[in-house]
């Protein structure tokens, strides 16, 4: 069986949107899966939604996972999935943190390739400063929340890919992630892997 798509965790300015163009550019069946969002900021891979409608898809069961970050509420749509992959799509998702990761994965382990891409947090200040944050504060914030939440909600094997983003292209790196999407549908459930770059 297939994996549903490509789960992809890291502390802000990890590379995240940059990697996910490249895996775009490389393949156009990876596309990065908007997030519905309520609140203000960036609109890009978001859909701008109202609190009233995500209120709606909750009740309705619709959210497989929500996240509440910078003041903003970030939810992702079960139907947007199925609708992805009904297209042929491989839906590309990020994650914030490890207990969304764990219920958008549900109960199927190798369901979704799980990446975690890294940065040492003097990296994070740089590349938010250098791109015009003006939350930077913020930014580090969520490096220290995002370093704290994977000391205690993962282990050595809980994601396939481990990717440094400090030391390694972001081409190189969206080959390495297709790679591992490939082993793992191709195997079903292999061992987990570490690419130490």
């Amino acid at each position: 069986m297939s994996p549903q798509g490509i789960v992809i965790y890291g502390p802000p300015a990890s590379g995240k949107d940059t990697i996910t163009a490249a895996l775009t550019h490389l393949d156009p069946r990876f596309t990065l899966l908007s997030k519905l969002k309520v609140g203000t900021g960036r609109a890009d891979g978001y859909e701008f939604v109202s609190a009233e409608h995500l209120d709606k898809l909750r009740e309705a069961g619709r959210l497989v996972a929500e996240t509440h970050r910078y003041g903003n509420v970030y939810a992702i749509d079960r139907q947007t999935i199925e609708d992805r992959h009904a297209a042929g799509y491989v839906p590309v998702v990020h994650m914030g943190n490890v207990s969304d990761l764990r219920q958008l994965v549900g109960k199927v382990p190798d369901g979704w390739l799980r990446v975690l891409l890294w940065i040492p947090r003097e990296v994070t200040e740089q590349r938010s400063q250098s791109r015009g944050d003006v939350d930077t504060a913020k930014r580090l914030a969520a490096w220290d929340e995002t370093l704290a939440d994977l000391e205690t909600n993962t282990d050595a094997g809980f994601f396939h890919l481990r990717i440094h983003t400090n030391r390694l292209g972001a081409d190189a790196a969206a080959r390495e992630i297709m790679s591992a999407y490939d082993r793992l549908r191709d195997a079903g459930c292999p061992q987990a892997q570490e690419c130490r770059h």
